[in-house]
């Protein structure tokens, strides 16, 4: 029996982006002690406060089938967060909950394309954009971003690409470069969607790893609150990775046909999962300034470690638990220099070329190990770079 071509070709015939990270988990598994500075996964795991109401929500019974589109509460809490933080003024009936971020990337691109639409998005690009177009029945397209602009789009490029396309998708704050798209960036992105009558698809799941500048949800401007799905997520801004609840925003009769879409899919999420995601929202931002403390801790570590070389350059950035670091200068491909530097070092960061060929020659380093130990890894990567180079 043969599978579907779909499944099958959802890396599209080549690597999925993650093979330095699998080699070294293979390597943790053998016993070695590897520095994991490769996925965005905290250090410091879900605050025990969130784990004690999601405790009293499975122990009071919420343990059933819970309402598909999202528990009213969280729903409402969602829609609150947004209106505040954006000024788009948003209902529940604008929300849909599923199960993390990635539910409502497929989701969301499930709306806006039809079987052989093209489907854009901002190369360098988090490694599961590709795969989530290929798996709604579209093309994946993306649009090259350049070092020289500080990874942030340029209109012109978008447009050109636009022919026989149904979307745009974003993410800012960036992963994997830690750029912040500007206010001049994101008005021309929308002046392009709204020209070209494409569906603008914001990954917002960043939005409270903020450490200079501002996050502008494209959503607010001008025009743009009916062509844009707003993606989001409790595992950065919370540490609730594990627990699989994010949302999407939207359009009221959009997100209907998603609900739609969750009922013969996922089937919604776990109830007492979203009691506590109510629960943690509820506690307003000085618990998300908390769990964000950890990152512009070292991102401002890092920044004078980066400064006392001229070798490796950082790709000035503005948010995200991600350093993106230039080491063009080595020699090396960004794949060449993650292998080695773990083969060598036990260190173990993701090559640029993991999200794209815009950031060829680069590497992104998570800042996701304790303080000490963080410093101590980019230091010796530093170091690396120049043994390499000399």
């Amino acid at each position: 029996m043969e599978l579907s071509k779909r499944i099958t070709g959802l890396t599209g015939g080549g690597s999925d982006g993650w093979d330095v990270f699998y080699k070294a988990r293979r390597m943790v598994d053998d016993g070695l002690p590897v520095v994991e500075l490769t996925i965005g996964e905290h250090d410091i795991r879900t605050d025990p406060v969130i784990l004690e109401a999601m405790d009293r929500a499975a122990k009071g019974g919420h343990t059933g089938y819970a309402m598909i589109p999202g528990v009213q509460d969280l729903r409402k809490a969602v829609a609150r967060r947004l209106s505040e933080r954006t000024g788009v003024a948003t209902r529940p009936e604008n929300v849909l909950i599923t199960p993390g971020g990635q539910a409502g990337l497929f989701a969301a691109h499930a709306a806006a394309c039809d079987q052989g639409d093209r489907a854009l998005f901002i190369d360098p690009y988090y490694a599961t954009y590709p795969g989530t177009v290929r798996g709604v029945g579209a093309v994946p397209v993306p649009v090259r971003a350049h070092p020289e602009d500080g990874f942030q789009p340029r209109a012109a490029d978008i447009d050109a690409a636009a022919d026989g396309a149904a979307s745009l998708m974003i993410n800012t704050p960036n992963n994997p470069t830690g750029v912040i798209y500007s206010r001049a960036t994101l008005q021309a992105i929308a002046e392009v969607c709204q020209r070209r009558d494409l569906w603008l698809i914001s990954d917002e799941v960043y939005d409270t790893q903020i450490w200079q500048g501002e996050h502008l949800s494209p959503r607010a401007l001008p025009g743009m609150a009916d062509r844009t799905l707003v993606v989001g997520s409790m595992s950065k801004s919370h540490a609730m990775t594990g627990s699989r609840v994010g949302w999407i925003v939207g359009p009221e009769d959009a997100i209907a046909h998603m609900v739609t879409l969750a009922t013969h899919t996922t089937y919604g999420v776990p109830g007492f999962i979203q009691d506590a995601a109510t629960f943690a929202l509820d506690q307003g931002t000085e618990l998300e300034e908390k769990i964000a403390a950890p990152f512009r801790r070292r991102r401002a570590a890092a920044q004078a470690l980066i400064a006392k070389q001229n070798l490796v350059r950082l790709v000035p950035s503005g948010g995200a638990m991600y350093l993106m670091l230039d080491i063009r200068d080595t020699g090396l491909t960004g794949d060449a220099f993650a292998n080695r530097l773990l083969d060598d070092t036990l260190i173990a960061v993701m090559p640029g070329e993991s999200f794209g060929q815009a950031a060829a020659g680069h590497v992104r380093v998570a800042m996701t190990v304790d303080d000490s130990a963080f410093e101590i890894a980019l230091g010796r990567v530093l170091e690396f770079a120049h043994e390499v180079t000399a």
